[in-house]
């Protein structure tokens, strides 16, 4: 749309405002852009740390240094810890800050530590007193980085606790012997402690008849102690579900899919492993027939795992009690039934009128969709006149809409 005249008139009195207001910035402030100092801002003496023990401590000896032409007249050295380390005795010039995961970020400990001095050009400086890091017992492979940075202070993560004071003493930055200054703004290093992680599985014991929709819930966790960050270790472990001999699977877990007879699902939904934590894989199986002694299993694939010592727990039995009359066959895999294509809900009842007791098993006969032991025949008549009056309302559908 054109502008109208006297629009087009003010916003050319803005344009010529806001030039002759820059205009005046430019000149009231030559020096900084004329004379080109700006200062460059870099950390160093940061490596891999390796070998340590569930209850160590240990400094971490940063360095900061100015590669540029100009003073910072103000600098802010940040650290970052992985939940299996923590900081001790902050100092009071330093806040801390607890930042649980969240999008691809992994729950770490922030430390942000303002130091109100002048880092001049081609100057090493240190922390009069280093950070402290103590090592958790779910330590076993961390993450630390460290950056520095001069100019607006740091703001607090908004997806963390609000940031706390440390209570040590404040220190300051104190100048080091020329050499050891860093090249970058930031680092990030590993910090390995020597710990273990014990993965396992739960299987299930089911019961019905045939004919019953019952419900198989199964389950993986690490038992710690150690966390895992997924980043850091050997990554692919998966979980190897097979349903019992005789059942055929009516919905799968949401995040399993089929192969080969068998559900391939993940360990896990995140970057980490937390210790204690545990997955649980529901899945609806229709029980077709009785089979004496059939069984699935759960299993975690065999993936190279240096940090889990307990292979005994890496594979469970997927047990079923046929209770009742039916039909007795001879031992095979299970059916295929519906696939998993119906995905959806992972959890509760598969619908209609069937119940779940606390053993995770249907106590009636299922609902109609699934077992079909419910369905009532549908006569012929009744069929014909379901058609007819269909198409009954079609025709007056498309006679109405001749009409209108």
């Amino acid at each position: 749309m054109p502008i109208p005249p006297h629009n087009r008139r003010a916003s050319g009195a803005v344009v010529a405002a806001l030039g002759a207001a820059g205009l005046i910035v430019l000149a009231a402030a030559p020096a900084a852009f004329g004379d080109g100092a700006v200062s460059e801002l870099v950390v160093g003496g940061i490596e891999p740390i390796h070998g340590l023990k569930p209850g160590d401590t240990f400094d971490l000896p940063v360095t900061v240094a100015n590669k540029g032409t100009g003073t910072a007249e103000k600098v802010w050295v940040s650290y970052s810890v992985t939940r299996g380390l923590d900081f001790v005795d902050v100092p009071s010039n330093c806040r801390v800050q607890h930042i649980e995961t969240y999008d691809e970020m992994t729950e770490n400990w922030a430390a942000t530590c303002a130091f109100d001095q002048a880092v001049k050009p081609g100057v090493v400086y240190t922390p009069e007193k280093l950070l402290r890091v103590k090592v958790l017992d779910r330590a076993y492979i961390d993450r630390l980085r460290v950056r520095v940075e001069d100019g607006g202070a740091p703001m607090d993560d908004e997806n963390g606790d609000p940031s706390v004071a440390g209570t040590a003493p404040a220190v300051k930055l104190v100048e080091q012997p020329a050499g050891g200054e860093g090249s970058a703004e930031r680092v990030k290093v590993s910090v390995t402690s020597v710990n273990t992680a014990d993965y396992q599985v739960t299987g299930a014991a089911l019961r019905g008849r045939v004919g019953d929709t019952v419900t198989m819930k199964v389950k993986f966790a690490n038992a710690g102690p150690a966390w895992l960050l997924e980043e850091e270790v050997e990554r692919g472990v998966q979980i190897m579900i097979t349903p019992p001999a005789g059942t055929s699977v009516i919905k799968r877990d949401y995040y399993c899919h089929a192969e080969r007879g068998t559900y391939r699902c993940p360990a896990h939904f995140g970057m980490n492993m937390a210790e204690d934590v545990q997955t649980a894989y529901t899945f609806k199986l229709k029980i077709d027939k009785r089979i004496a002694g059939a069984k699935g299993s759960i299993a975690l694939t065999t993936e190279p795992r240096p940090f889990d010592h307990n292979k005994a727990n890496d594979k469970a039995d997927i047990t079923l009690d046929v209770t009742g009359g039916g039909s007795t066959g001879s031992t095979g895999g299970s059916t295929s039934g519906s696939n998993g294509s119906t995905g959806g809900s992972t959890d509760g009842s598969a619908g209609g009128s069937s119940s779940t007791g606390d053993d995770a098993t249907t106590t009636n006969g299922g609902n109609l969709a699934e077992t079909g032991s419910s369905t009532l025949p549908i006569t012929g008549a009744a069929a014909a006149a379901v058609v007819t009056g269909a198409g009954t309302l079609l025709i007056a559908r498309r006679r109405a809409r001749n009409l209108s």
